[in-house]
């Protein structure tokens, strides 16, 4: 073929104008490496598949599971474990809304005993595998046997008081006003403690803040035997301003302190409506709350004894209280 005079000119080597780009598309990847158990052929997608599965068999199972776990999958939900603490805890009258029984459970006294009293009650058993448990409890020893309790509901502390104060005016109840608040106690089993001695002595109600203070956990309700379903728990937004209002209302606050204006024997406020303060054990009363209260009340002790225990302070001042308004 003629070529016509001219030469063949070989491509030169090298990139060409218009190439730049072409692979981009392949080189960007596909974005970051999924969840392990969002990857079909992995093992932890198999095991997810399967709780959700059997969370699905059990009715509320699936709504109760997102309440349990927190922001790092610890328990967050009330519950009470092992078998000596859930069979006292039913016998006690606790509320709980599930007893989960593990899978093929060794039977003993505590297990039967829960059964049967879970059954009296009309609380639901559920039969639930040991992986479920342990994330329940938060690997804590349950031996097979965890109570579900529900988050406890309280009153408003102003408007217990002030539907008390009502009831005591029109007659319906026989004593004035009679109420305990907490200032830093955090152990829930002085707040049990209290709720008992309150039930005991026919208070009206205990008042706790809603910050720095202990609420009403299953610890507390085991050690109130059962009074906190008598006795109310009122919350308090602010303390100090709950105080502040008790007393516009006509009822008179008074501190427990070692170090008081009044000594509880001569105490003369005992017939009146009263709210009786008790700091924790370590630090006593916080400096606003004390500057809140009418009078200042001291329990005579051996000089020996640095303070008493927070809910034995309570439960001796609440019997020389009962015991003033009872004498004619």
């Amino acid at each position: 073929m003629a070529n016509n005079g001219r030469r063949s000119v070989k491509a030169k080597k090298g990139p060409t104008i218009g190439t730049g780009g072409h692979g981009r598309k392949a080189l960007e990847g596909k974005g970051p490496t999924p969840k392990a158990e969002d990857r079909p052929y992995h093992k932890a997608h198999k095991n997810k598949q399967l709780a959700e599965r059997s969370a699905a068999k059990r009715p509320g199972a699936a709504r109760s599971a997102g309440a349990r776990s927190g922001p790092k999958g610890r328990a967050t939900e009330e519950v009470v474990t092992g078998r000596n603490s859930v069979v006292e805890a039913l016998r006690a009258g606790i509320p709980a809304k599930a007893l989960h029984v593990a899978i093929r459970i060794e039977m003993d006294d505590r297990v039967k005993e829960s059964l049967k009293l879970a059954a009296e009650r009309g609380i639901p058993l559920m039969e639930t595998g040991k992986p479920e448990l342990d994330r329940m409890t938060d690997d804590a020893i349950h031996q097979g046997l965890v109570l579900q309790i529900p988050p406890y509901e309280y009153q408003d502390a102003y408007e217990l008081a002030e539907e008390t104060l009502e009831s005591w005016k029109k007659g319906h109840v026989a004593n004035a006003p009679l109420f305990v608040a907490l200032d830093g106690i955090t152990d829930p089993r002085n707040l049990g403690a209290i709720i008992r001695s309150v039930s005991a002595f026919s208070g009206h109600g205990v008042i706790v803040p809603e910050r720095r203070s202990v609420g009403v956990t299953a610890s507390a309700w085991k050690t109130s035997a059962g009074a906190a379903v008598r006795v109310p728990v009122a919350r308090a937004a602010n303390l100090n301003n709950t105080l502040k209002a008790f007393k516009n209302m006509g009822i008179y606050v008074l501190g427990l302190d070692g170090d008081g204006d009044v000594s509880l024997p001569d105490l003369s406020l005992a017939k009146e409506p009263v709210c009786i303060v008790v700091g924790s054990e370590g630090k006593g009363l916080s400096r606003l709350v004390r500057e809140n209260c009418d009078q200042i009340v001291s329990i005579p002790i051996d000089s020996a004894m640095e303070s008493l225990n927070a809910s034995m302070a309570v439960g001796i001042s609440l019997y020389e209280i009962s015991r003033q308004r009872a004498a004619k």
